[in-house]
């Protein structure tokens, strides 16, 4: 009898549970190279968007970028279930700077999931993985800013490596609105992010235009307004080298708040957002500056009838991310015990974080997503039918979302304008925090 062929669930499984970067990195590869033969690409919606921004694509639909923060695998197989039935291929998957971290999850352990889900699924043709919310810290930056920004370099560049083509600079935290003008309180925000454009334009893979975002206003602060994201594009176009490739799509502040605004019992306030100042930038950046438009963040808690008002806004992209964290802890099927378990370590771990204003509920709701990464493989090992019970409402959500914002038959339209390149990644000779474009070649 012939040996039982290895099924790429049990691969992936076994890199989320292995500790070991190196064999996580080992495991991926495997996967990767599953995904080549299996016709599925790790891509760049870069052409994409900047089609849109040419008026070549009308701006008919808003791409959902979706942030799992747990039972990935999970869920990206159920994302890939609703794009064949919807025939979607406008959609990125996501993960940003601090939930790297809080959930445990490298950039090679989120990419190798997406794909062993794109494998699983039966799904081709190009899979965008986005690093969303690359974001300096202004703390550390102001302290030693060589330092904040070699620290973003080395993540964009595991990101690079980990198939991550997609990549939103988050430098608005730099925004000084104590300068006398906007230009100058704009300055930091463009110049560092024109810089670090630069630098993932010198170690993108061969072949591979990374599409870059950038943002002028942070979420929860003040609304944006057309003179800032003028003041900002003009000065990242005269920071950016001559000749390289500047950003495809910028983030926006309309009125969100990442997570929502908890109410003291734990139910999530009513979020207004600023659809007329979503239309009016999204406007300005395609008809001024030739990107696809502007992204909204932290819009995945608002009521299920505002979403339809992204497509008519002419949105470019919407984040999406804690809802489904709170469909997954919520769930009447997520194990009453581990979930119990995961917040006692929340009270006896996190307790320096709360507020004093704050109510149990309202933190333990801000909190809870810590907890994803220390029960990472508790979670991970919850049985496959009950895995199955909590993801099929989130399934419903997606696909409800992907009709809302309009991404069903875009599978042909990313199939023209997204380049399929296979990426090999070459022995590296130099240092490990060093790297150049020859690292990684780019083949059809």
């Amino acid at each position: 009898m012939g040996r039982r062929a290895i099924d790429v669930l049990d691969i992936c499984k076994e890199l989320i549970l292995n500790d070991d970067l190196e064999v996580k990195k080992k495991l991926g590869r495997k996967i990767f190279n599953i995904a080549y033969k299996k016709g599925i690409y790790p891509s760049s919606i870069n052409q994409l968007y900047f089609s849109r921004g040419r008026g070549e694509i009308p701006p008919n639909f808003t791409v959902p970028a979706i942030n799992l923060r747990t039972l990935t695998l999970d869920l990206a197989r159920a994302i890939f279930r609703v794009a064949e039935r919807n025939n979607a291929g406008a959609f990125i998957f996501e993960i940003a700077r601090s939930e790297i971290g809080y959930t445990n999850q490298p950039p090679i352990e989120y990419s190798a999931c997406i794909l062993a889900a794109a494998i699983k699924e039966g799904y081709k043709g190009p899979v965008f993985i986005q690093g969303d919310h690359f974001q300096v810290n202004p703390k550390r930056f102001l302290e030693n800013p060589d330092k904040e920004i070699e620290g973003l370099k080395t993540l964009i560049t595991q990101a690079i490596e980990a198939g991550f083509y997609n990549i939103d600079i988050d430098s608005s935290t730099l925004v000084d609105l104590s300068k006398p003008n906007i230009k100058r309180q704009q300055y930091l925000n463009y110049d560092v992010c024109a810089g670090l454009t630069q630098f993932i334009r010198r170690i993108q893979p061969r072949g591979i235009e990374i599409s870059v975002g950038g943002e002028i206003g942070e979420v929860g602060g003040k609304n944006s307004t057309a003179e800032e994201l003028r003041a900002y594009m003009i000065g990242f176009r005269q920071r950016l080298r001559k000749g390289k490739t500047g950003i495809s799509k910028i983030s926006v502040q309309t009125g969100t708040t990442h997570g929502g605004v908890v109410l003291p019992d734990g139910s999530i306030a009513q979020v207004k957002i600023d659809f007329d100042t979503l239309r009016d930038l999204s406007r300005i950046a395609r008809e001024e500056f030739g990107l696809a438009g502007c992204v909204q963040h932290g819009a995945s808690t608002l009521p299920s009838e505002a979403f339809h008002k992204f497509v008519e806004v002419e949105a470019a992209e919407v984040h999406l991310a804690t809802e489904f964290q709170n469909m997954v802890y919520e769930n009447t099927h997520f194990p009453q015990e581990l979930r119990t378990h995961m917040y006692d370590w929340i009270k006896l771990n996190l307790a320096a974080e709360r507020k004093d204003s704050q109510t149990e509920e309202q933190f333990i709701y801000k909190t809870r997503k810590k907890a994803l990464g220390p029960f990472k493989k508790e979670i991970m090992n919850i049985p496959q039918d009950i895995r199955d019970a909590i993801i099929a409402p989130i399934e419903e959500k997606f696909d409800f979302l992907f009709k809302q914002l309009n991404v069903v038959n875009t599978k042909e339209l990313t199939d023209k304008y997204v380049s399929l390149k296979r990426v090999i990644k070459r022995p590296r000779h130099e240092k490990s925090d060093q790297t150049s474009q020859e690292n990684f070649e780019g083949a059809d």
